[in-house]
């Protein structure tokens, strides 16, 4: 659509002076004003195309980021899983230490219990019981029975504090225990609380922005839409009057005896090659390369390096030579009869407006300037302002 609308406007480029010099008609009036209209919504076109790359990048940007962050949620969540079975090992340390925390207290019980018992032995009897035993004895050999068991129950009673202290030790270790499982438990369980939190809250942040984002993109997507319906109405009528124009033109150079290119021609070998390369995007139909959908692409794509001479693919009159929208640098030459060339995205042009060019002529060279994804010549065949293949006329 860009390259078709582009086409017309330069069609309609100030034909008259070549030809008809000091005259100008109500249908050159009519065309240089439809030409401004349509140079007018071409512009907005252009912008409002930019500005939909520019929602569809931010928009494709979004969607990266929330397809990145449920990535992160998945790698979360494992961690979580991750979390939940130390919660559970951890818990299962806590039930162990709680089993061990209260047989170690029925131990110190236990443990209290009897040395309290000895602890009343000795207030009623005192020590000194030990001492009447031994000395009640009836003959040394039942003294130093006596003696032998006051011995082993002096070491009872001293075994029996140190386990009742083994005994406190070994609650107060328990528990300590106990009390720094339980405060790890509760911190993973933060943890996963605030993991989820985090990602939850980004994820909705993100899927908002995408669904913004989208929103955006369909309404601009139908002011393009609408605006290219607007363009190509304009488009037909400016061809229009050019074809009316051009009508006028031939019958002006007839009346002058000026050669042109027999209307209807279009043989093979009309025209000559303008440069010599490889063919990237032939004439019809194809997917933008700059987005946006099918496109129908009126000339030919031919390959070549950065200042590669441009030739003229026939004899003719320059009727156009500047910068013109997404065509960068290009040239217009009228060859009579209905017939013209078109070749953009030049780096350097070597003629001017009004300038009679032969064939084989140098008249540029190639470049990447407007809307080109790289160094290369756009070339066109017209016959009164409709694109034909350039193809089948070229040899």
């Amino acid at each position: 659509m860009i390259r078709r609308l582009a086409a017309a406007f330069v069609a309609a480029v100030v034909l008259a002076p070549a030809f008809a010099a000091g005259s100008t008609t109500e249908i050159d009036r009519r065309i240089e004003a439809e030409k401004t209209k349509a140079q007018a919504i071409h512009q907005q076109l252009q912008a409002k195309r930019a500005q939909l790359q520019s929602v569809t990048l931010h928009y494709q940007d979004l969607q990266s980021q929330l397809s990145q962050t449920n990535d992160e949620i998945a790698s979360v969540n494992a961690h979580i899983g991750d979390l939940a079975a130390q919660a559970a090992g951890t818990q299962r340390r806590i039930d162990w230490n709680t089993v061990q925390l209260d047989a170690a207290k029925r131990s110190l019980e236990l443990h209290d219990e009897m040395l309290a018992k000895r602890l009343v032995g000795i207030y009623e009897y005192g020590n000194l019981t030990y001492l009447s035993a031994l000395l009640s004895a009836r003959s040394f050999s039942d003294f130093v029975e006596r003696w032998e068991d006051v011995r082993l129950l002096i070491a009872a009673n001293e075994r029996a504090i140190r386990a009742r202290k083994v005994a406190e030790e070994r609650v107060a270790a328990v528990e300590a225990a106990l009390q720094s499982t339980e405060i790890e438990l509760q911190s993973q369980e933060e943890d996963q609380q605030r993991a989820r939190s985090q990602l939850d809250g980004l994820a909705s942040e993100r899927a908002n922005l995408v669904e913004l984002a989208a929103v955006q993109r369909r309404h601009v997507a139908a002011e393009v839409t609408n605006m290219e319906d607007i363009s190509a109405a304009e488009e037909a009528e400016l061809e229009s009057l050019i074809q009316e124009r051009e009508r006028e033109l031939e019958a002006e150079r007839k009346a002058r005896g000026i050669a042109a290119v027999p209307e209807g021609a279009g043989g093979a070998g009309m025209f000559s090659w303008p440069i010599t390369g490889p063919i990237t995007s032939p004439f019809g139909w194809r997917s933008n390369p700059f987005g946006g959908g099918p496109e129908f692409h009126p000339g030919l794509d031919i390959a070549a390096p950065t200042g590669t001479t441009v030739t003229a693919a026939a004899a003719g009159t320059v009727i156009m030579a500047q910068w013109y929208g997404g065509y960068g640098n290009y040239i217009l030459i009228d060859h009579g009869g209905g017939w013209s060339t078109g070749y953009g995205h030049l780096s350097a042009i070597y003629v001017s407006n009004g300038q009679t060019v032969a064939r084989g002529q140098a008249i540029g060279a190639v470049g990447t300037t407007g809307q080109s994804t790289g160094p290369h010549l756009h070339f066109e065949v017209r016959f009164n302002g409709k694109p034909v293949d350039p193809a089948p006329r070229l040899h």
